[in-house]
């Protein structure tokens, strides 16, 4: 198993673990990206998110994306998870939990006071793996987004 940051290079691999992840999570008609922003997003001086792959026997299996956020009640940045993927022919050969680890001594490499994620409600092998290697939920707080036209007509006033 190797874990890498990725490249460039990596974004058609990236790009079609994105849809396959969409798919998977029963949204693929919800994926607006294209390979040329991920590109634009992970991969110029202005990318504020960074990507991984993970590698076994020299085959790309799967990847994360992760950003840098921050607790004011900690004073500390903590490290975001945004997407974990393992390809179903790969589940269980220990990628998850190698990618999972690279990005926990990350975060501790980095002093940050926490490493987060989300996931559905439905996807019970996800959350069972989560706590198998001993994450909390988080069950006091909920998520909100405003996106698309209510983004744009808040925006406006």
């Amino acid at each position: 198993m190797n874990i890498r940051p990725a490249t460039a290079d990596d974004a058609g691999t990236i790009f079609g673990f994105i849809k396959e992840l969409a798919e998977y999570e029963q949204a693929l008609e919800c994926v607006e990206a294209s390979q040329q922003d991920i590109i634009d997003s992970l991969f110029t001086e202005q990318a504020t998110a960074k990507a991984l792959i993970c590698e076994h026997n020299g085959q790309a299996i799967g990847y994360a994306v992760y950003f840098f956020n921050y607790s004011t009640w900690l004073g500390k940045n903590g490290l975001y998870l945004e997407d974990l993927y393992v390809t179903p022919a790969h589940r269980g050969v220990g990628a998850g939990k190698s990618l999972m680890q690279f990005l926990a001594k990350l975060a501790v490499e980095q002093h940050c006071g926490r490493f987060e994620w989300s996931v559905l409600d439905w996807n019970q092998p996800a959350i069972d793996f989560y706590q198998y290697i001993g994450a909390k939920e988080q069950s006091e707080w909920r998520t909100y987004r405003l996106t698309g036209e209510a983004l744009f007509k808040f925006a406006e006033g």
